[in-house]
């Protein structure tokens, strides 16, 4: 189903200091895509080419894609693979499968299986060191999958010392995370709420505060509310950059978009800069 509203694509840029980051580091440059749910439906040719064409007009030393290629048939992967061939990165493209990377028995490894053969190394719990041993990129299995739980494990490789992004589909995986040191968490999911109303809200963060507060006897006969607050606890941290204790959050609002389309909430590439402290 076509959207009903549609929103230009947005570059946003993000500097941060990163204690510990060594100083040859300084001036690392990333870029973040998520949630492209290539399926011929969510994500327009035109969105994918300017996402493609921003990312290496960045010039960046690494990409990273946060989840959710696909939409359900992971059929669509083959030919998704073969356009983002075309991103250029000096030290790779690394991403990770979202929930709907997982929606078929065999999607995680037919997904899996077409980015490899294009170089895109798909980290499932797994730590990578693009730029080096100075800067650890962990990637985590999706929240709601039960690889999820070993998270723990995976971390607790990493000297307390060592710089780290961790690369979390969910932003809601910031709440099991806040235990263990996380200089960036990168996130998509969300898609941004995809209808903000200003000055009045994003749509799915008032839907979700409605779900919280309205009597149960109210709430459980409103089908969009139980919706909004299934895809996602915390719709606080929807979108952009969040502080969240001592740990850091940033959420993409990705470039697929779901019926009925986006409103103010334009799809994303975001420029990371990673500076010394």
């Amino acid at each position: 189903m076509q959207p009903l509203f549609n929103q230009s694509l947005k570059v946003e840029t993000l500097n941060l200091t990163i204690d510990n980051l060594p100083p040859h580091l300084n001036g690392t440059r990333l870029v973040q895509l998520s949630d492209l749910h290539f399926d011929r439906e969510r994500l327009s040719e035109k969105i994918l080419n300017q996402a493609i064409a921003a990312t290496n007009q960045a010039e960046a030393d690494f990409v990273v894609i946060t989840g959710d290629f696909v939409t359900d048939d992971p059929q669509p992967i083959y030919e998704l693979a073969t356009r983002l061939k075309q991103i250029e990165a000096r030290s790779g493209i690394y991403g990770i499968l979202g929930n709907h990377d997982l929606y078929h028995r065999d999607s995680k490894q037919t997904i899996m299986d077409a980015l490899h053969q294009v170089e895109i190394q798909v980290l499932w719990n797994e730590i990578a060191y693009p730029v080096g041993e100075g800067l650890a990129l962990v990637g985590l299995a999706d929240l709601w999958s039960p690889a999820y739980k070993q998270f723990g494990t995976v971390l607790e490789q990493l000297p307390p010392d060592l710089p780290r992004i961790v690369l979390a589909h969910n932003p809601d995986c910031a709440e099991t995370l806040q235990s263990w040191r996380v200089d960036l968490q990168l996130s998509g999911h969300s898609h941004g709420g995809q209808i903000i109303l200003p000055p009045i809200a994003n749509v799915s963060v008032l839907c979700a505060y409605l779900y919280r507060t309205l009597p149960k006897k109210i709430k459980h006969r409103i089908p969009v509310l139980r919706a909004c607050y299934r895809v996602m606890k915390h719709w606080e941290w929807v979108k952009g950059f969040h502080q969240i204790g001592e740990n850091r959050l940033y959420v993409n609002r990705g470039l697929g978009t779901y019926f009925p389309g986006r409103l103010f909430c334009a799809p994303e590439v975001t420029v990371i800069t990673l500076n010394c402290d």
